[in-house]
């Protein structure tokens, strides 16, 4: 099982480092946003619609969720080392906020609905922020959840039944309603980073 664990957070890490640059579609110029800080670049979509479940079992699309600024992760709940820290990161950045009355939504959605039921996921966002939003469905529904905001994840082939693990892409995206992905996070990120540049872009679309 520790083997399986430190193959994974190498392959893991291997495709942050490796991975293409995220490309957004903005309503604003990017060059504007770029003064936040912003690493996205003008050119073909990410994001777009979907539709999942929430930790309540009722089924949601993205209108539902992304009501305000948000900051969108797709991860699993088993994931053994970095979803739980990208999910802290996200949560203390939006604390930070918080603490400045600059409300921004975190969002968790599930690449493993296999095991990650409404109510599993649902407890898993809440632990690290009461307004993270925990998202899962079936297979289909977060598999084009997944697609429309160009994530990446790959099932253990082989793997225990129970205990496999999921390769899959580390970004967040910060999700403005109207302007779409305008912001992508990486996994070195800081709290005080993200809050920072989210608070900027916040400012800016305001």
């Amino acid at each position: 099982m520790e083997k399986k664990i430190a193959i994974a957070a190498t392959s893991v890490a291997a495709l942050f480092i490796g991975g293409t640059i995220a490309v957004v579609q903005l309503n604003k110029a990017p060059q504007d946003f770029a003064q936040c800080g912003a690493t996205a670049v003008a050119g073909s979509a990410i994001g777009g619609p979907f539709e999942l479940v929430d930790s309540d079992g009722e089924t949601v699309t993205d209108a539902d969720v992304i009501t305000g600024p948000s900051v969108i992760y797709f991860g699993y709940t088993f994931c053994p080392d970095v979803c739980p820290l990208d999910a802290m990161r996200n949560a203390q950045a939006t604390y930070i906020l918080d603490e400045k009355g600059i409300e921004v939504t975190p969002i968790f959605i599930s690449i493993d609905p296999e095991r990650d039921t409404p109510e599993v996921v649902g407890e898993f966002a809440s632990n690290f922020h009461e307004r993270m939003i925990g998202l899962t469905g079936s297979l289909e529904q977060t598999d084009a959840a997944s697609k429309a905001y160009r994530t990446y994840y790959k099932k253990e082939e082989n793997g225990d039944p129970e205990y496999y693990l999921v390769d899959h892409s580390i970004q967040s995206y910060f999700n403005i309603p109207g302007y779409g992905v305008i912001d992508v996070f990486g996994h070195t990120e800081t709290p005080e980073n993200v809050a920072q540049r989210m608070e900027c872009l916040i400012d800016m679309t305001g």
